[in-house]
Order: C-alpha cells, then sequence, then structure tokens
C-alpha cells in the first residue's frame, strides 16, 4: 500500500486539501488580518471532503478502478473549489489596502496536479496488473 507512488501523491493531496488550508491565508483584509478558508463553510465543507476523498482513495489501493474514480471524482470537486476561490477573490474589494490575495488560493490547483498524477500512476499500475496476467 505505502510502497506504491500513488499513495505518496495521495498523502501529498491529502497534506494540501487538509492541512494546509489551516496555516495559509486565502487573503488578507484591511487591517492586514489573514483571512482563512474556514470563514466559509461551503469552502471548508469542500476542502474537508477532498482529503476525504483521498484517504478513502488510498484504503482501496486493492481496487485500482474504484481508486482512479475517485481520483477524478477529487480533481472535479477541486475544480469545483478552484472556481468557487476565484469567485469570492475577485468579489473582495480590490482596494489599495486589500491587495494581497495569499497563497492559499493556489491549494486547489496543487490538489489537481497531485491528483492527476495519482491517478497516472493508477493506470500504469492497472496496465502492468493486466500484462502480467496474460503472462500467466
Amino acid at each position: 500500500m505505502f510502497q506504491r507512488i500513488q499513495t505518496v501523491y495521495l498523502i501529498a493531496a491529502i497534506i494540501s486539501s487538509g492541512i494546509l488550508p489551516f496555516f495559509l491565508p486565502l487573503w488578507h483584509d484591511s487591517n492586514r488580518f489573514p483571512i482563512y478558508f474556514d470563514n466559509f463553510l461551503g469552502i471548508a465543507i469542500l476542502f474537508i471532503f477532498s482529503a476525504v476523498l483521498s484517504v478513502i482513495a488510498i484504503n482501496l489501493y486493492k481496487k485500482r478502478r474504484i481508486q482512479s474514480v475517485l481520483c477524478l471524482l477529487n480533481i472535479v470537486l477541486n475544480l469545483i473549489l478552484l472556481g468557487l476561490l476565484l469567485f469570492y477573490s475577485l468579489n473582495v474589494s480590490g482596494d489599495i489596502d486589500i491587495s494581497e490575495k495569499g497563497i492559499g488560493l493556489g491549494l486547489p490547483v496543487l490538489s489537481i496536479v497531485v491528483l492527476a498524477l495519482a491517478n497516472n500512476a493508477i493506470k500504469k499500475d492497472e496496465k502492468l496488473v493486466k500484462s502480467s496476467n496474460r503472462i500467466r
């Protein structure tokens, strides 16, 4: 389970969607106070659901097709999350005091990249298992 590269990618997805949003701000308000994702209930639920999907995908290491579908579902979820974050960030007033957006807005992009790498590794693993079954 842990010796496979897709598990490492899925752990990176858990870190980027389950742990890092607590520490990286989305943007700063006019008093330079950081605004985190937990101020928005919908975004918080989507971040947590993305991390839970990655944990479930790690535990389904014997069922590679379901694992691949969960990764694709997680990519779609992160695309929705990215759209919501962009919507909220564009609605934040763009005064000179609030011109600094946080690095937390890029977390769904990082998750999407890592999940795409995990999905690619899962497909390679499935292809390898199919080829070994033909030899027998």
